[in-house]
């Protein structure tokens, strides 16, 4: 506890910094995919659109507050795995060469991360907080940043269970650079999933998330719904059979089965009130 107390205090300390690097990171995405949807659109859309305000608030609560709750969460699941691997299978760990353990870190990370993602549309509970996620009707860059906190955290925890409970980031040879530089690069992978952009990549759609594949995981069609749930490699997808991504189409229509109250604070208690009401 006294370690996880350190690591709010610590978060606590860089939220000022960690939001001014928020705003800036915020300015270049816009001006980049911006324009970049502006010249490849799949399907014309306003650059100020309806409820922009709302997923600029969700982008910085989405940045500033789960860290918190998700330290917790980790903590907690690293002590209770503490308890039930032996020491020597870390140190094995540990002994593996870096780049296998970083491609473990991936991998895992991923498959973890389909099943948090798969979990969050089949529980209804779950799916109060995702809806949130693929309320909009249109989609853009921004669109990512709309995520319910809980729902953020969640995911990032599920993820992060086969790496604390394999003891993949044991030891000390620069492995901590490469998950920042991982988290990094996912992140911004994320957003670019999200644009409205026409591009298809070809032979690689076969190895990497794109834009058409997450969209059509947002699709509202009869036949297309709980689909593609991967986050990097959609070959996970087609392993567990959840793979949609047609040759030449996008999705005519986004959205999720529910529409949820105008502001962004009635949006955050809804999945609560709905579950009450």
């Amino acid at each position: 506890m006294s370690q996880v107390w350190q690591q709010w205090q610590a978060l606590a300390a860089s939220l000022p910094h960690k939001a001014l690097g928020l705003a800036a990171w915020l300015l270049a995405m816009a001006v980049v995919f911006g324009l970049l949807e502006r010249r490849f659109p799949v399907r014309r859309q306003r650059f100020l659109r309806e409820n922009m305000a709302q997923d600029v608030g969700y982008y910085f609560l989405g940045g500033l507050l789960p860290p918190f709750l998700t330290v917790a969460a980790t903590a907690a699941l690293a002590w209770f795995v503490s308890g039930l691997v032996p020491a020597s299978f870390y140190a094995w760990v540990a002994s593996l060469p870096f780049a296998v353990r970083v491609g473990a870190m991936v991998l895992l990370g991923d498959v973890a991360f389909y099943w948090a993602h798969r979990w969050s549309h089949e529980n209804e509970w779950l799916w109060r907080l995702h809806a949130v996620h693929h309320s909009p009707t249109e989609l853009d860059w921004l669109v990512n940043t709309r995520a319910h906190p809980l729902d953020l955290v969640f995911a990032r925890a599920v993820s992060a269970m086969p790496i604390v409970v394999l003891g993949v980031r044991q030891g000390n040879d620069g492995l901590d650079a490469a998950v920042a530089v991982y988290l990094t690069l996912t992140t911004l992978w994320a957003f670019f999933v999200h644009t409205n952009l026409k591009w298809r990549l070809g032979w690689l759609e076969q190895l990497i998330v794109t834009p058409a594949f997450h969209h059509w995981h947002h699709a509202n069609m009869a036949g297309t719904l709980n689909k593609n749930y991967a986050s990097l490699f959609p070959w996970i997808d087609r392993v567990f059979g959840t793979y949609h991504l047609p040759a030449q189409q996008f999705p005519l229509s986004y959205g999720a089965d529910r529409e949820l109250p105008e502001t962004l604070g009635k949006q955050l208690v809804s999945p609560f009130r709905r579950r009450l009401g």
